[in-house]
This record gives structure tokens, C-alpha cells and sequence, in this order.
């Protein structure tokens, strides 16, 4: 079964970001998704918080079998969106919070579980699950302080940067300690692709 340090390493191993896909048509989100492989960006995930995100789960999981690329299911908040991201061949799960049973049942999945932590709470529950790598979320609320903080007592922990994140903020999270910025929006904007291409030159920060 794959660890989550596999997981990162595999899907991090040439760039510290990870793209987010939330709300688009299956065919925009195969766009964006190509769009972010040409750019280096391995990592995809498409949230499923409605059918509409399960479909473009569906076109995007296709896309990148043809690529050999990673898609992940976010917004895995309960069981059953396990069920169905696992039967859609998601490689990974994300959630916004830290829920014990959503995190073993999707790694007895075989999909690693990328839960969202905002406390140090949040994070020691993580590690007792056997988790090291952690998405620290809402990031632009909680401020790359706070991943600098946090670095400290967890200096094992990967931190994932989402929410609010994009091309013009990411650099002051990666050198802040966080070993991947996650970006959406920006994958859409013609203004901000130089920029995304410019971080995917950057060697993931905290990478062991």
C-alpha cells in the first residue's frame, strides 16, 4: 500500500505545486489539468462536491491515465465520498478538516488522505494517524507565519499551502517551510502562467 511520504515524493518530486480544479465543466477541467502537466505541475485534484465535480473527477482521472499523471478527489468529507472516488480511480484524497475514519477508510482504499489542519491539534492527530503530510488550510488566513510556526515543533511535516494561495503569493509560503503551494484560479489566468512555470523550477522546500 502506498505511504503518503511515497505519495508526496512521486507526485512532488519536480515541482511544490499542486493544482486545484474546482468547479469547472469536465471539459474545462481537462483543459486546466493538460494546461498544469505542460507547465511541470504533476499534482491535479478536482474537487467533488457536487455531481458536476464527480464528472469532471471522471473526465480528469481518464486524462491523466493517458498521461501517466496523479488525479485526486478533494472535498472527501465523508465515507461516501470515498466510495465514489475510489471507483472513479482517484489516486488521492483531500479534505478540508481532520477526520479520523475518512482518513482510514480512503487509505484502505488505497488512496493517501491529504487532511486540512489549522492547529497544532490538528497536526499531532495527523502524525498519530500515521500522516506526515498535511494541507494547511485556509493558508492565506492563517498566514505563512503560521507554517514557519509551525515548522518547529513538527519539523517532520509537510505542509501543503491551500486557500487563497496563487502564482504572486506562493513564493512567500515555500519559503515560509511549506513543501507545496496549491493553486486553482491562477491556472486560468494568461497573467499568472509565467509565474507558475517560474515555481515548478524551485525544488520542493522541506522534501526528505
Amino acid at each position: 500500500m502506498e505511504t503518503m511520504s511515497t505519495w508526496f515524493d512521486e507526485s512532488f518530486g519536480r515541482s511544490p505545486v499542486m493544482a486545484i480544479l474546482r468547479g469547472y465543466s469536465p471539459e474545462r477541467t481537462v483543459e486546466l489539468a493538460s494546461r498544469a502537466w505542460d507547465l511541470g505541475i504533476d499534482c491535479v485534484e478536482v474537487p467533488v462536491q457536487d455531481e458536476g465535480g464527480f464528472a469532471a473527477l471522471a473526465a480528469a482521472v481518464d486524462a491523466g491515465a493517458a498521461r501517466g499523471k496523479r488525479v485526486g478527489a478533494g472535498t472527501v468529507i465523508d465515507l461516501e465520498r470515498v466510495r465514489r472516488a475510489a471507483a472513479l480511480g482517484a489516486a488521492f484524497t483531500v479534505a478540508p478538516g481532520m477526520r479520523a475514519h475518512v482518513a482510514a477508510a480512503s487509505t484502505a482504499a488505497g488512496m493517501p488522505h491529504l487532511p486540512g489542519v489549522a492547529t497544532g491539534t490538528d497536526v499531532q492527530i495527523a502524525l498519530e494517524l500515521g500522516i506526515d503530510v498535511v494541507k494547511a488550510f485556509p493558508a492565506s488566513v492563517l498566514g505563512a507565519e503560521w507554517i514557519a510556526a509551525m515548522r518547529g515543533p513538527f519539523p517532520t511535516v509537510r505542509f501543503v499551502a491551500t486557500g487563497g494561495v496563487h502564482a504572486r503569493n506562493a513564493t512567500q509560503f515555500l519559503e515560509a517551510g511549506a513543501a507545496v503551494v496549491a493553486v486553482g484560479s491562477a491556472l486560468d489566468d494568461p497573467e499568472q502562467l509565467p509565474l507558475l512555470a517560474a515555481l515548478t523550477d524551485r525544488a520542493p522546500a522541506g522534501a526528505h
